[in-house]
């Protein structure tokens, strides 16, 4: 039989196309924004209908709509709400950002996953609901948000060009919409397997609720099997579980797997029958993981985890050999300084822009910075580091990092956002590709009219490779949505990766003119 809402046009913008998935919570349906040139969007209907009581129910669905929403926005692990409403059969939807997947259900169903990329995804999904838990101001008030159904096929792994496996949590907040309340009876809606004690008993959740699932979900990951297994199928069976059996040894569920001893108390904490014995917070689930990120395996980690652009240690040998190549045809720096000056464009401010520059019939890509002249002379002598964050969805974005650093003064930052849907953004990314170096042109405050000082920065050859696939992927990919919500996400991600950097900047022992590049 044939589904009524393929072809169907929901409030005047979205199409559905296709049913991708159906489940306890509703179905959702790939569909394209006719809005923004038929953009994919997914647009997932709730089991739920607000007839009866219209008013009362819809201004609840659009204030969990918008939380969800905002939470999106806050952390790249939490799929991405853009828009909600309720269509003419009064049935609530909303509109996610378009991901192709996998479910973490079907992947651990083929097999177990070897540690690091275990280490790699459950600190993915902890940072999702540590996000959530915390909350976010929601009409000037802080609302902490319980997932209420974690469990493997609310997980969803995706390929990130930049990023490697990025794990993102789906259906936050859903599973409390679609309980009822108020002076209603309230009802068990969850996952039976995934539920905690308290969860059963139909109590108020808080944090530990989702712990107790993430519990469940850690140990499933790891061997394949359940902690905890009922008799039959029922409420009543799995309520006695949850509440009396002591769940599966890691020995008995796969004999032979080893694993660190902090792991499974780990996962045996998360499943204590009772709140008080638990992680009080996931920020105790995440100490724990990160402490088990081992210096042999940390690299291997790293590339595919949420830190997956964290630099390497070493520039390109061959990269080194080829930029010197070029700068002996190149003109020397003296000429560049006298040919060039500071655009009419430009205010005379501590600013950071990049803009080509032409050498000896070259066009070559150019960091322009202006800063008091007193920061430039504190880092004649310095350490160059350059990184690319890129991010595709919602808006192709570009983060180009540049840190300048002598062990007395620290660390100055010169970080620039390209927008790869731009002309600009892709000439510059174009160029760092093709080259393989940019200059660093520096221009002072105090005397705005020469360029006082040029250095030479040398981008790694995997980081070259890597701009050339993104620039191909965004001419390919829609604009979703504002661009600014991809510049808030890279924020996030520069900001967490900054010890890092520094940590690696401090064990260099010399301030010689070293070009470091991930």
């Amino acid at each position: 039989m044939s589904d009524p809402n393929i072809g169907r046009l929901l409030s005047k913008r979205y199409q559905l196309q296709e049913l991708i998935g159906t489940g306890a919570m509703g179905r959702v349906y790939r569909a394209k924004d006719t809005l923004l040139g038929g953009v994919p969007v997914a647009v997932k209907f709730l089991a739920l209908s607000i007839q009866n009581e219209k008013m009362r129910l819809q201004d609840r669905f659009e204030r969990e709509a918008k939380t969800c929403a905002l939470l999106g926005q806050k952390s790249i692990h939490i799929v991405r709400v853009m828009d909600y409403g309720v269509d003419d059969n009064n049935t609530p939807f909303y509109v996610m950002e378009y991901l192709q997947g996998q479910s973490l259900n079907n992947i651990i169903r083929k097999q177990r996953l070897p540690l690091a990329r275990f280490l790699s995804m459950a600190r993915q999904l902890s940072l999702g609901l540590q996000c959530a838990h915390d909350g976010i101001p929601v009409d000037g008030i802080i609302c902490p948000i319980i997932h209420r159904d974690v469990k493997p096929s609310n997980m969803l792994v995706i390929q990130d060009p930049s990023f490697g496996e990025l794990v993102k949590v789906l259906d936050f907040g859903i599973a409390k919409l679609l309980q009822s309340d108020g002076d209603h009876t309230k009802f068990y809606l969850g996952t039976l397997a995934y539920s905690s004690p308290e969860q059963m008993e139909g109590k108020e959740l808080d944090n530990r609720a989702d712990i107790y699932s993430l519990g469940v979900m850690m140990f499933e990951m790891l061997t394949g099997k359940m902690p905890l297994v009922a008799p039959t199928h029922s409420f009543g069976a799995w309520y006695k579980t949850h509440h009396y059996q002591k769940p599966r040894s890691f020995a008995e569920a796969a004999p032979g797997l080893e694993l660190p001893k902090e792991i499974e108390n780990l996962v045996m904490s998360c499943l204590a029958k009772k709140a008080g014995d638990r992680p009080q917070s996931i920020t105790e689930i995440l100490r724990v993981l990160a402490s088990l990120e081992k210096p042999e395996h940390t690299r291997k980690i790293q590339q595919a985890s949420h830190h997956a652009l964290v630099p390497t240690t070493t520039a390109s040998t061959e990269l080194e050999q080829k930029t010197k190549a070029d700068l002996r045809v190149s003109w020397s720096n003296d000429e560049i300084a006298r040919a060039i000056s500071w655009p009419k464009n430009k205010p005379i401010a501590d600013i950071v822009f990049p803009q080509p520059i032409q050498t000896n019939g070259e066009v070559l890509p150019a960091l322009w910075v202006m800063l008091p002249q007193e920061e430039i002379q504190k880092r004649l002598l310095c350490t160059r580091y350059n990184q690319f964050l890129f991010i595709s969805i919602p808006h192709p974005m570009l983060l180009w990092i540049t840190v300048i650093y002598n062990r007395k003064h620290g660390a100055k930052w010169l970080p620039y956002y390209l927008d790869l849907k731009t002309s600009l953004g892709q000439e510059i990314a174009r160029l760092l590709q093709h080259t393989g170096y940019y200059r660093l042109l520096f221009f002072a405050r105090e005397a705005p009219n020469s360029c006082t000082h040029i250095l030479l920065s040398s981008v790694a050859s995997a980081q070259r490779q890597r701009l050339q696939e993104w620039v191909a992927m965004s001419n390919s990919l829609m604009s979703s949505a504002d661009p600014q919500i991809s510049k808030s996400l890279l924020k996030n991600e520069y900001e967490k990766i900054k010890p890092q950097i520094i940590t690696k900047l401090e064990s260099i022992d010399t301030d010689s003119p070293y070009d470091l590049s991930s």
